[in-house]
């Protein structure tokens, strides 16, 4: 059974936006902000991401790593999708894993350094998983927005 969702006060939300705007916001400048103390601000933090509503990470741009292919491989999977999604989990290239409906049962995000890296993981590792049954591959030509910043309700 599905967890319930947290419910989060007003405080909780302002302190998410703001770190969604700057993640390395110390502590005694988000606590006037929202109206706590430097200390509180820690433990709500704290709480937040023990919790596991948010994650505070860097995040890198691909490109900039010698990673100069981005793509999304989508997978149509005989059997159990949840085994595949597993063994996929595992693969370094791998930034994402998604249980989907519709024409596809996978869909993953790889970064890769070439085209033959590319090939390479689809053809060796990817389409060797036990279950796989067909992949297509959508190379990015160009990725004109990522955000994390969907907001809190």
């Amino acid at each position: 059974m599905p967890e319930p969702a947290t419910e989060l006060d007003d405080t909780d939300k302002a302190i998410i936006r703001l770190l969604q705007v700057d993640g390395r916001a110390p502590y005694s400048k988000l606590g006037p902000q929202v109206g706590l103390s430097q200390a509180a601000v820690r433990q709500r933090v704290q709480r937040l991401t023990d919790r596991g509503v948010m994650q505070v990470v860097a995040v890198t741009d691909p490109v900039t790593l010698g990673f100069d292919i981005q793509a999304m491989v989508a997978i149509s999977v005989l059997g159990d999708v949840r085994q595949v999604a597993s063994a996929l989990e595992h693969l370094a290239e791998v930034a994402y894993v998604v249980i989907t409906t519709g024409r596809f049962d996978l869909l993953i995000e790889v970064v890769c350094t070439d085209q033959q890296h590319l090939l390479a993981l689809v053809n060796d590792h990817v389409r060797a998983i036990q279950g796989v049954s067909k992949t297509e591959v959508f190379t990015y030509m160009s990725l004109v927005k990522q955000t994390y910043s969907w907001g809190v309700r």
